[in-house]
């Protein structure tokens, strides 16, 4: 079996950036959303630096791939960079700080966290 080795320029391939955009309330998110029938994994890109208010919702999970995030998590001050992998657990308060450049995986342990922007649902029906 042939593999191609490719020097990516950007952060995620075109199998990604073909998945649809996610409706996240945030300036200077660029979000691709996997849905799944139970849960829902994004792959975000910041351009902007980002507070985030306190909150909680079902479990996350994150892989830092660019970049910095600053994580209070139950009260507890984190920093996460590249190659780092956080977990919050369903229900625990947190709030944060994530600065231009970062990018990473998150996996959201529940179908609804975020909905598809509604730009994609009309051009994909044209």
């Amino acid at each position: 079996m042939k593999y191609v080795v490719q020097n990516m320029k950007e952060i995620f391939p075109d199998a990604i950036t073909n998945l649809p955009k996610a409706n996240i309330p945030l300036e200077g998110i660029t979000a691709y959303l996997s849905q799944s029938m139970t849960h829902q994994i994004l792959f975000m890109q910041f351009e902007k630096e980002v507070e985030l208010p306190e909150h909680s919702h079902a479990a996350q999970m994150g892989i830092v791939l660019e970049g910095t995030i600053e994580l209070t998590i139950d009260g507890k001050k984190h920093q996460f960079s590249k190659g780092d992998r956080y977990y919050i657990p369903a229900g625990v308060k947190h709030s944060g700080k994530i600065h231009a450049g970062y990018a990473d995986i998150t996996f959201f342990d529940e179908k609804n966290r975020y909905s598809i922007k509604k730009t994609e649902e009309i051009n994909s029906h044209l």
